[in-house]
């Protein structure tokens, strides 16, 4: 049976501020494990005015501390900007705040530009040593072994559950390889997503964290209660992608009535290739949708992103999307 999650993006809109945005994120998450949600991400970004999820096991740790049970983790750590032994000192704290509540989803690319990765004291390069540090994390929060001289405290023994984040078919090669779960970011770069998944499923290896391949598959989500609804809203996140495109990464907006006038066609065909994967509109649009996403890629887990400008819209959006795949409990269901 699939199970779906929420990515959330903590976004900063106009006339908010991040603390506002760091709230809305825990908020969500309160609801979503009301909802029948199975963990909750936040992601890794710098440099980019309108997240506020740089400090990415902070917010992991003020999103846990807001909840009780959904599992809440990092979808992901670009673990080319860091030092496997700090990041293991950090999720290792984290694990022993929250047992057995938090996720380390690993990503390869640096997550920003070359001059902010200067910044950060590090270099393009280490992502080539991604494999490698990769095995040195998961070392760090296996059990120590006698004679071991470094222990990255207090993360020895936690175990956190480590997963390949990634666009491309060297993620589902390296999952693959290490038996880990695999998440494809298809809610912005879906070209490879079939390639990846058949990789990813023909050469995973047995591990001791996983005995058969997880594979999670990303995917952009509006609902709404009509179509047309959804599709207005969905402007926020068409906007965004199109401020990509211009060097012009700012806060997010507020939906307009008509795209068409906001960007150009070259800017509005980038934008469409990388959010072909969305699903928009009412619950049963949504639901029509996800169940034709989960036959076509047979995905353990869909990863959600609800780009939704106004908060309590995006929490009807989730809300929604819950009742159309039928995971939203009639508890909950009966409060709402």
């Amino acid at each position: 049976m699939t199970t779906f999650s929420i990515l959330d993006l903590v976004r900063v809109r106009e006339n908010g501020t991040p603390r506002l945005a760091l709230d809305h994120a825990r908020d969500l998450a309160a609801h979503a494990e009301d909802w029948g949600y199975e963990r909750f991400w936040v992601a890794e970004h710098h440099n980019m005015q309108g997240v506020a999820s740089a400090a990415t096991s902070v917010v992991i740790g003020h999103i846990a501390a807001g909840t009780k049970h959904i599992r809440v983790g990092a979808g992901g750590i670009m673990l080319p900007n860091h030092a496997p032994m700090v990041i293991a000192e950090q999720f290792g704290t984290l694990a022993h705040l929250f047992p057995g509540r938090i996720d380390l989803g690993l990503g390869r690319a640096p997550g920003t530009d070359q001059t902010t990765a200067y910044a950060l004291r590090r270099s393009f390069n280490n992502a080539d040593n991604f494999p490698q540090d990769v095995l040195e994390l998961q070392a760090y929060l296996s059990p120590g072994v006698e004679g071991q001289r470094i222990h990255a405290v207090p993360a020895t023994g936690t175990e956190v559950p480590l997963w390949i984040l990634g666009s491309s078919t060297f993620g589902a090669q390296l999952a693959a390889q290490l038996g880990l779960p695999f998440g494809f970011a298809s809610h912005f770069a879906p070209d490879m997503l079939m390639q990846a998944l058949d990789i990813y499923r023909s050469r995973f290896k047995p591990s001791a964290q996983l005995a058969k391949p997880h594979a999670m598959v990303g995917v952009n989500v509006i609902a709404a209660e009509t179509d047309e609804e959804a599709t207005f809203l969905a402007t926020t996140q068409q906007m965004s992608f199109t401020n990509i495109f211009r060097g012009a990464r700012g806060l997010s907006q507020p939906p307009i009535a008509d795209i068409e006038t906001y960007w150009s066609p070259m800017e509005k065909a980038q934008a469409m290739r990388m959010l072909q994967l969305s699903i928009i509109g009412s619950t049963e649009t949504v639901r029509q949708g996800l169940n034709w996403l989960i036959r076509e890629t047979g995905a353990d887990e869909l990863m959600i992103v609800s780009d939704v400008y106004d908060h309590d819209l995006r929490l009807r959006s989730f809300r929604l999307i819950a009742e159309a795949m039928g995971v939203l409990p009639a508890v909950a269901a009966a409060a709402d």
